[in-house]
């Protein structure tokens, strides 16, 4: 435990980070899930499936929870399944 003021005051606010960080990250895992599992059972929509998907890996990105290369690997391989399901 920490024994300095501002350090309890830091672990405060890392459980905080670390529980949007969470949420971020569940959220996109979801969505990609959803797309993937709709490609696998041959579903005729996926396109607001696969924007969705994007989008949660862009937000999750741009909030710091994956690396820029990372998101960008994870939407090139969803774009590849959505392609090859057309």
């Amino acid at each position: 435990m920490p024994n300095i003021k501002s350090a309890e005051k830091r672990v405060k606010i890392i459980e905080k980070k670390t529980l949007r960080n969470n949420m971020v990250k569940s959220g996109y895992k979801t969505a990609v899930k959803k797309f993937e599992l709709a490609v696998a059972n041959g579903e005729k929509e996926l396109e607001p499936l696969f924007t969705e998907a994007v989008k949660k890996v862009d937000q999750a990105c741009s909030k710091g929870v994956i690396k820029l290369n990372t998101a960008s690997r994870k939407k090139s391989r969803l774009a590849k399944l959505l392609n090859s399901a057309k």
